[in-house]
């Protein structure tokens, strides 16, 4: 078994991360790159667990055996039929139990070296929150300021790919100002986005600067994690001036979609 502390660093070594879970627990959140190959439907688990509560434990495991053998092959035949020997999986389910245990045992006896994440979606979980209060004092920002229409946002995107960028807005699929709802796009639930910021920092070297736009506690209806907004509030500020007549400009043009819907 994986242990959850080492998924910051590890979590790349595998070329695979299964998510065993129903589509319902995955849409609430998941592990970044994670692929939903659910050993039960949404379905499948509340009838199974019905069974186990208004019948026996015992026939609850006959059933839930056979759909989980089921949908544990088509799985094999439609996603993984054509992996090498050399395919590294990672197995997650609920709390690390039977459904990633199955699936990880399968893969196992196949020859692929599989391993499962001990703890499961929960221990995940418990490892984010505390990576992320490890992690925010250690960074080190540069926080772009300025006022709404000023391009902090451009400036953001024209250093990504040349030097560490923490872009908040794009992680909550937010804008942040009171019009900032991108169009045709929902934001994430509050434990998805910390999970965005937690696989963005742990790519992070920390003794190198990273830049971050200037937000308030909160972008759109998601809150910025206590610690790392307390850092962010730290670190220096590189202020963005622009006039009237060039905001007006650039707004025009990033909120664009309000008028066309307006």
């Amino acid at each position: 078994m994986l242990s959850p502390e080492l998924l910051g660093q590890d979590l790349d070594r595998f070329d695979c991360i299964i998510d065993a879970r129903s589509p319902a627990e995955y849409a609430l959140d998941h592990i970044p790159g994670a692929i939903n190959c659910p050993v039960l439907n949404n379905e499948e688990r509340a009838t199974v667990g019905t069974l186990y509560k208004q019948e026996s434990p015992f026939a609850a495991k006959k059933l839930g055996a056979a759909l989980v053998a089921k949908n544990i092959a088509n799985h094999l035949q439609e996603h993984f039929i054509h992996q090498p020997r050399e395919w590294r999986p990672l197995v997650y389910c609920w709390r690390g139990g039977e459904r990633s245990g199955a699936f990880a045992h399968i893969l196992q006896r196949i020859g692929w070296k599989a391993q499962q994440l001990q703890g499961g979606y929960q221990g995940y979980r418990r490892q984010v929150i505390a990576d992320l209060e490890r992690w925010a004092p250690l960074a080190k920002f540069t926080v772009i300021c300025g006022m709404t229409g000023s391009g902090k946002t451009r400036l953001l995107q024209a250093l990504h790919g040349q030097t560490q960028v923490l872009d908040l807005e794009d992680l909550a699929a937010h804008r942040g100002s009171v019009l900032g709802g991108l169009p045709n796009q929902a934001q994430p639930s509050q434990k998805m986005f910390e999970s965005r910021l937690w696989n963005a920092l742990r790519q992070f070297k920390f003794h190198q600067t990273i830049y971050v736009e200037s937000e308030s506690k909160k972008v759109g209806c998601l809150h910025i994690p206590d610690a790392l907004m307390d850092q962010i509030r730290q670190g220096n500020c590189v202020e963005i001036k622009a006039d009237r007549s060039v905001r007006v400009d650039v707004l025009m043009q990033e909120y664009v979609h309000l008028e066309l819907h307006g």
